[in-house]
């Protein structure tokens, strides 16, 4: 039992530290040797908790990534109280929470998703769960919110959840290029006034 939780471990501290190079460096520009660097281990030490780079990339999107989006982006959405405010709550005010590291390495999906979302189908379906997730938990507050009469009932629901995921990951990739939050203002003042459209 000791020896199975000491393996635990030691895959955690492995999966912690590539998640650190993959969103500071890139997924493709970090290389094994990277991790066994980071992680002060030896070459056989990695392998046996970890067959090849694809195993470990799954793992951090399994464990790393899914349970970002989840404790930030979709927990949230399942909590009691008025839709549209939720909504404003998550796509508005969570993003001005980033600190200046996040603001400069943008969404760690979002990075995985430009750089290998099409090199290998079982990268492309781990990261697919993720969106779809995120995805039907929006429809199901947006549908809350039209049994509120909060929000319109001809709003198409899907069309709002994927339309939200895209520009909230497309603000987050582009905030990288600039050295001030001008842009995200015009991002939060564009969504502000879509969100109000959305209103009963």
């Amino acid at each position: 039992m000791q020896q199975e939780l000491k393996s635990q471990i030691t895959k955690q501290h492995i999966v912690h530290e590539a998640f650190k190079l993959f969103y500071e460096n890139g997924f493709k520009s970090t290389s094994i040797n990277d991790v066994m660097k980071a992680t002060k281990m030896t070459k056989g030490a990695f392998y046996h908790h970890y067959e090849s780079k694809q195993q470990l990339g799954l793992e951090v999107i399994e464990q790393k990534i899914l349970k970002r989006i989840y404790d930030g982006m979709i927990l949230p959405l399942t909590e009691p109280g008025n839709a549209m405010e939720i909504l404003e709550n998550i796509f508005i005010n969570r993003i001005r929470s980033f600190p200046f590291y996040e603001k400069q390495h943008g969404c760690p999906m979002n990075n995985l998703v430009n750089e290998i979302g099409n090199y290998e189908s079982s990268y492309q379906l781990a990261l697919k769960n993720i969106v779809e997730k995120w995805k039907n938990a929006l429809v199901v507050l947006i549908e809350k919110g039209k049994d509120q009469n909060d929000i319109k009932e001809e709003i198409p629901s899907e069309a709002v959840a994927i339309y939200l995921i895209s520009a909230f990951e497309g603000i987050r990739g582009i905030r990288k290029l600039y050295d001030n939050d001008i842009i995200l203002d015009q991002y939060i003042s564009g969504l502000s006034l879509y969100l109000s459209q959305l209103k009963s």
